[in-house]
């Protein structure tokens, strides 16, 4: 059995034309609507359409609905969908197909054209450079809402996820971190129906600090070390500037070279750090 997943906030529009289509291209799944606040009639249709419907009282995030979805999901096989009618319901088969072949998670990936205007573009181009960067892999789409995932795996992390908009980040990173197989499947996108929850600068932060928080957690030498260096190289400079024209060590050169030996050693305890807890989970 597959659980498809559907965090809702105020979304009844647009669930109006996406459950009939999921429950018609799908008609055995089981489809888990997680009403995230809803001030609409987003639990009403959803009911009408054949879906399990689980409501928060009141708004308590994105990531908050899709921990309650995996929780109450019965399916060994989960797929999560945004509810707005960007995802084409019978793209699902494609990531399905893709998983069968052995990954443990795979992706819808957005092209270009599929993103929420230039600026959301360049945005989610530098998380996925950045994620790349620090996880070794490479990740094309860092911020998509369409995936499908294997439940036991994925239900290993709910306890890292936000409760906000940045559970797409962290859970494809620790996917990576962990040695589980990942894969992109290139998705169409059309466009949202009804207004975006998600505010760009405020969410931007959110998703940078979670990249940083699960590299800190999986990988600490690749954010300490490069750190480090820049404190060495700032350090050299300094000094060579200072010899060249006053002939002296000075103290701030000094602080910066101090600075880079106790990063790399903080980043080396936490890096110690991290692999116990790996031999202990048992994925070290």
């Amino acid at each position: 059995m597959i659980s498809i997943i559907l965090p809702a906030k105020n979304e009844a529009a647009a669930l109006a034309g996406v459950l009939p289509r999921l429950r018609a291209a799908y008609p055995d799944a089981d489809i888990v609507l997680v009403d995230d606040g809803s001030s609409d009639e987003t639990r009403a249709v959803s009911l009408a359409n054949g879906a399990r419907v689980f409501s928060h009282p009141y708004s308590m995030g994105n990531g908050a609905a899709i921990k309650r979805g995996a929780r109450e999901a019965r399916g060994d096989t989960l797929v999560f969908m945004d509810a707005d009618g960007q995802h084409e319901p019978e793209t699902i088969a494609r990531l399905l197909s893709k998983l069968d072949e052995g990954y443990d998670m795979v992706v819808g990936a957005r092209a270009w054209s599929g993103q929420a205007g230039a600026a959301r573009g360049f945005a989610n181009a530098f998380y996925n450079w950045l994620a790349t960067r620090m996880t070794g892999h490479k990740v094309m789409d860092l911020t998509s809402g369409l995936r499908a995932v294997r439940a036991d795996k994925f239900r290993e992390f709910l306890h890292l996820l936000p409760n906000g908009f940045s559970y797409p980040t962290t859970i494809t990173m620790a996917f990576f971190r962990s040695a589980y197989a990942v894969a992109y499947e290139p998705v169409p996108v059309q466009k949202r129906i009804g207004k975006s929850h998600l505010r760009p600068i405020r969410d931007g932060i959110r998703f940078l600090l979670i990249i940083f928080k699960i590299a800190t957690l999986y990988s600490p030498l690749k954010l300490f070390v490069p750190v480090s260096v820049v404190f060495f190289l700032l350090g050299l400079g300094h000094y060579t500037y200072t010899f060249f024209i006053a002939g002296r060590f000075t103290n701030m050169s000094a602080l910066l070279f101090s600075a880079s030996v106790i990063v790399f050693l903080i980043g080396l305890v936490s890096e110690q750090i991290a692999a116990l807890i790996y031999s202990k989970t048992g994925r070290g």
